[in-house]
């Protein structure tokens, strides 16, 4: 409480966890077991259920672990919920990762804005395998205009770690603008979100 989290190592953080859902047992040996499997702290939060039980993890531990993952989003997302998106930037990719930047599928996300591009809704359009997404730009654009928005800011991740754009997520991109731009919504930016880094296809020229 004194000196703060960034006081404390990866293993210390989840050991306070995992007190929290194991009471009366030495819990550092797992902590550093989960650390080592999952690569670090947010590698652990972000794991799914299903290999935090076969890393040997019950029902009450998962769910505290998934708690404080979804505690972490939401006060990631409460930063940019409601604001103009393009100036808090840095805001939003920090959400982004929070949400997206360690999942082991992918996903494929919605962000819509209004006039004043504030932020008014994230949605998962869509979610797949480690290296695939279904994308059917006719519900992108029908459920822009059910919400009113009119820009949205695409973003998925790849599992993989590596942000670079594919040919398929080029050829969806100009798609879905081609699509919004007659009904007038803006396509402001696709992002792709990897483990460390990100792309953006407005600053690689691609939108």
């Amino acid at each position: 409480m004194q000196a703060g989290p960034d006081a404390l190592a990866d293993y210390e953080m989840l050991e306070l966890v995992l007190f929290n859902a194991i009471p009366r047992v030495d819990v550092k040996p797992l902590a550093k077991t989960l650390i080592a499997r999952f690569g670090d702290y947010a590698g652990v939060l972000a794991a799914p259920p299903n290999r935090l039980r076969e890393a040997g993890l019950k029902d009450r531990a998962v769910q505290e672990i998934k708690i404080v993952e979804a505690s972490a989003t939401r006060l990631a997302r409460n930063s940019v919920i409601e604001k103009p998106v393009l100036s808090s930037w840095s805001a939003l990719m920090a959400y982004c990762k929070a949400r997206m930047g360690r999942l082991e599928h992918e996903e494929f996300h919605l962000l819509f804005l209004d006039r004043k591009n504030r932020l008014i809704a994230d949605e998962a359009q869509g979610r797949g395998t480690v290296d695939h997404v279904p994308v059917y730009v006719r519900e992108v654009v029908k459920r822009a205009l059910e919400l009113n928005a009119t820009a949205l800011i695409l973003v998925h991740n790849h599992p993989s770690g590596d942000p670079t754009p594919s040919r398929a997520d080029i050829e969806m991109t100009k798609l879905i603008v081609e699509s919004a731009k007659p009904l007038g919504v803006t396509v402001h930016d696709h992002i792709i979100i990897g483990r460390e880094n990100d792309a953006s296809f407005r600053a690689l020229g691609l939108l």
